[in-house]
């Protein structure tokens, strides 16, 4: 995505990996529909969408706040500059924007597959969920055999005591 950009023409404008926003970002660390950009007069409000790897300005999460020209908007993966002309840029960020940042994720289904099952017993090997190994169950119908047995000797007992 190096030397894409989007010129900022109407008050509100989407960022997000799916077609329906104003400015797509195809990557799979951004959300579906990831924050929003909103020219207030001469301030660039950034509002995050609820997404899921969060909105960070000059590596700062936020919620909403204003982008300064020469800022970084990183979402999930993806670092972004706000660049405009004739304004006094923010000092040059410390890192190159063709570096790549190590983000924390889950398990993928690949890595669940090779291993065949994942922790709590499910089988992902598409053969259906596994049994669950667990004693109780043999411990209930033991119980349940030894009431049954004391029950048809007490039963006994009365007939043999009744004759």
């Amino acid at each position: 995505m190096t030397g894409r950009t989007h010129e900022l023409k109407v008050d509100r404008t989407t960022v997000g990996r799916l077609e329906d926003n104003t400015f797509q970002v195809a990557d799979q660390s951004v959300s579906s529909h990831h924050c929003e950009v909103l020219l207030r007069g001469a301030e660039i409000i950034v509002r995050d969408l609820d997404s899921t790897n969060g909105t960070f300005i000059s590596g700062n999460k936020i919620t909403e706040a204003p982008l300064k020209p020469g800022q970084i908007l990183r979402l999930g993966q993806i670092e972004m500059r706000l660049e405009a002309e004739g304004a006094a840029s923010a000092p040059a960020p410390a890192k190159k924007m063709e570096q790549t940042m190590v983000m924390q994720r889950g398990v993928s289904l690949n890595e669940l597959v090779e291993t065949g099952t994942r922790a709590g017993g499910f089988d992902t090997t598409g053969s259906g969920f596994s049994k669950k190994k667990d004693g109780g169950n043999k411990i209930f119908w033991i119980a349940v055999a030894v009431f049954g047995v004391a029950l048809m000797l007490g039963i006994g007992f009365l007939i043999l005591k009744n004759r």
